[in-house]
Formats: C-alpha cells, sequence, structure tokens
C-alpha cells in the first residue's frame, strides 16, 4: 500500500530539497527513498527511473525559474525589466545551485522541459520587444543576456570569483553591459 500523501510532486520536492542541501551528485534513487522514509522499490510507483526523476525535476526547476523571472518583470519595462531580469535570475541559481544545474543548456530540444523552456524564453522575449527588438535581432539579445547571467553565476556559485573585488560590484557592471548592448 503506498504511504499516504506519497506521489510523483511530493517525491519531485523532497528530491529538489535534497539537491539543494547536498548538491546534484548526491542524487540516488537510493538517498531519495532515504529521505521520502520508504523503502526503494516504492518510489517505482512514481517513476521509472533516476534519469525520468532528474527530468521532472527539471521540468519543475524550468517552471519555478520562469515563474520567478515572470513575476520580477510584471510592471516593468525596457532598463527596469531587463535589470529585474537579469538579478532575479541570478538570485534563483545563486540561491538554488543544485535545482539550477538540472536547467538543460538547450530546454528547447529537451522534450521534457520544451514548453516549460519556451514560457521562460517568452519572459525573455517580451521584455526586450520594449526595444523594438524582434526575430533575429531578439534570439541574439536573449543569447548574450542569457550566456553573460548563466556564466558569472556558474563561476559564482563555482567558487570561481576568488579576487577580493566586490562580487555584487561585478554584477553591476554585467548588467550596465547587456543594457547598453541592447541600445
Amino acid at each position: 500500500m503506498p504511504r499516504a500523501g506519497l506521489n510523483t510532486e511530493v517525491l519531485v520536492g523532497v528530491a529538489l530539497d535534497l539537491v539543494d542541501e547536498k548538491g546534484l551528485e548526491a542524487l540516488s534513487l537510493a538517498a531519495l527513498a532515504d529521505r521520502a522514509g520508504v523503502a526503494g522499490p516504492s518510489l517505482y510507483k512514481h517513476m521509472g527511473s533516476l534519469a525520468s526523476l532528474r527530468g521532472l525535476m527539471a521540468l519543475a526547476v524550468v517552471r519555478q525559474l520562469t515563474a520567478m523571472c515572470t513575476t520580477a518583470v510584471m510592471g516593468r519595462s525596457r532598463e527596469d525589466a531587463v535589470e529585474a531580469l537579469m538579478r532575479h535570475y541570478r538570485a534563483f541559481a545563486v540561491e538554488h545551485p543544485g535545482r539550477y544545474a538540472l536547467v538543460p543548456l538547450n530546454a528547447l530540444q529537451d522534450p521534457a522541459v520544451a514548453a516549460a523552456g519556451a514560457e521562460l524564453l517568452a519572459v525573455f522575449g517580451a521584455v526586450l520587444r520594449a526595444y523594438g527588438l524582434e526575430g533575429s535581432e531578439a534570439t541574439h539579445a536573449i543569447r548574450r543576456m542569457r550566456a553573460t547571467v548563466h556564466g558569472f553565476v556558474v563561476l559564482e556559485t563555482g567558487g570561481g570569483f576568488g579576487l577580493p573585488e566586490d562580487v555584487e560590484a561585478s554584477f553591476d557592471q554585467v548588467v550596465t553591459m547587456v543594457l547598453r548592448s541592447l541600445e
């Protein structure tokens, strides 16, 4: 008999908490079963494999990131919207490096998260419409923004900023650089 209240969504939440705490490398079905307080075979009623769990987790993370970014840009335009988007995207990745590591590099090519990835890209696109950017111009601008923030947070969360200068001041300069590139 399945444990009361145990379902796929609950297990994904437990797994996300686990990677937030211990990192993505600590994720295994055995670790999830232990954390959820169930026997390992009980998990197979909800997911078929570690790969399917990771796919479900990636989908949840992309949805969380999209919701956070959408809320951040609501009611803002141009520079305020771009800055809010960049800062909130970074904040999510810094606060949840284990979760962020689950975001596919090309979410549009991953069938499990393609629709959610398209929604996240739509947030970026909506912010850029205030600059009159459409089509390939918008695509290039989205790539610049995403590459800049992603690269920064990967270095930041990986311990790549060992020099004594303030990391916040560096990120402020990154935001300014991106804003200038949009003009």
